[in-house]
């Protein structure tokens, strides 16, 4: 009896645990136009020679939260984030599946969520990133890991003035 009431109470306190990290995440819109708000994006990366950061998810999603809760926080990232990404973040519910735009990109919530997005200037799909290559555990990312996706997909890595041959 003792095992069984001891299982109750993990479980018990993993809801507790997942509803409090929860309680505040409201990120995503499910009434917003994506369609929108991708163009409107894509228009401001053009003007500042960035690129478009797009993270599909959910306020359902927990993975989302913490994405979004690990790269905010660490300056480095979120300095990188900002230096050459315009940032989106596109609703995946119930309410709004947004699936025509999912079957534009080429169906990206096939890995799971958060699914990541890079857009050029131009609105060309450069990337699809399934966030678990990003995780660091079962509970958070990886910094390094996270550092080098934004890099790698940055401006500056695509430019092909960075690459000349001498």
């Amino acid at each position: 009896m003792k095992k069984v009431s001891g299982l109750f109470v993990m479980l018990i306190a993993a809801v507790i645990v997942h509803s409090q990290d929860m309680a505040k995440f409201k990120l995503y819109d499910p009434n917003e136009n994506a369609e929108e708000k991708i163009a409107q994006s894509i228009a401001q990366a053009k003007t500042e020679g960035k690129h478009v950061f797009i993270q599909v998810g959910g306020n359902w999603c927990v993975w989302c939260a913490r994405f979004n809760d690990f790269i905010t926080k660490d300056t480095k990232i979120d300095s990188i984030i900002k230096s050459g990404y315009v940032v989106y973040h596109m609703n995946y519910s119930k309410e709004n599946f947004n699936a025509k735009l999912l079957a534009k990109y080429g169906y990206p919530q096939r890995f799971g969520f958060p699914v990541f997005l890079v857009l050029d200037g131009n609105g060309n799909l450069l990337h699809t990133q399934n966030s678990w290559y990003l995780e660091d555990g079962k509970k958070s990312y990886d910094h390094d890991k996270a550092v080098e996706f934004f890099t790698d997909w940055s401006p500056s890595a695509l430019d092909p003035k960075n690459y000349k041959e001498e």
